[in-house]
């Protein structure tokens, strides 16, 4: 896969200490919950709750630009170049995977989707969701079972 999949993209235009970091944390989290299964239930539910950083890029840009609109509409016509400027960035991190504010929200620690779809499918490995998987007689129809009813 090349470093401008959607997939990738967002990793691909971040620092990589920050990747690393994100990794880290990633990997530590999951040491932590192999030996505390009891918890990953309560987990698994904040993780659901985690915004991703496409998720917080959109609610910012779309914040930023209502209230643009509303300020050009309300105080001063200047206003309406905030919406611009939002509008712009966000077309930008479409086509490219990258926008200013991508560095500031990594770095805060903002992840990918991908990212937090990893760590959830680890913790539900360790939990040991999968674990009849190989026995099944239908190897096969019970791989895509679990797959479809696993929330990603």
């Amino acid at each position: 896969m090349n470093s401008t999949s959607t997939l990738n993209r967002v990793p691909a235009h971040t620092d990589d200490e920050i990747n690393r970091r994100i990794r880290e944390e990633t990997e530590q989290r999951l040491a932590y919950y192999d030996t505390h299964k009891n918890e990953i239930p309560a987990r698994l539910a904040q993780l659901n709750r985690e915004w991703d950083i496409e998720r917080t890029l959109e609610a910012n840009a779309s914040t930023l630009a209502f209230a643009g609109v509303l300020l050009g509409s309300s105080v001063d016509r200047r206003w309406l170049a905030l919406p611009a400027v939002v509008t712009a960035f966000l077309f930008q991190h479409a086509v490219q995977g990258w926008c200013p504010p991508l560095p500031i929200l990594r770095r805060i620690g903002f992840r990918t989707s991908d990212e937090i779809n990893q760590e959830r499918f680890a913790l539900k490995a360790l939990r040991g969701d999968f674990d009849l998987l190989s026995q099944a007689s239908d190897r096969l129809a019970a791989i895509w079972r679990a797959v479809r009813h696993t929330s990603f």
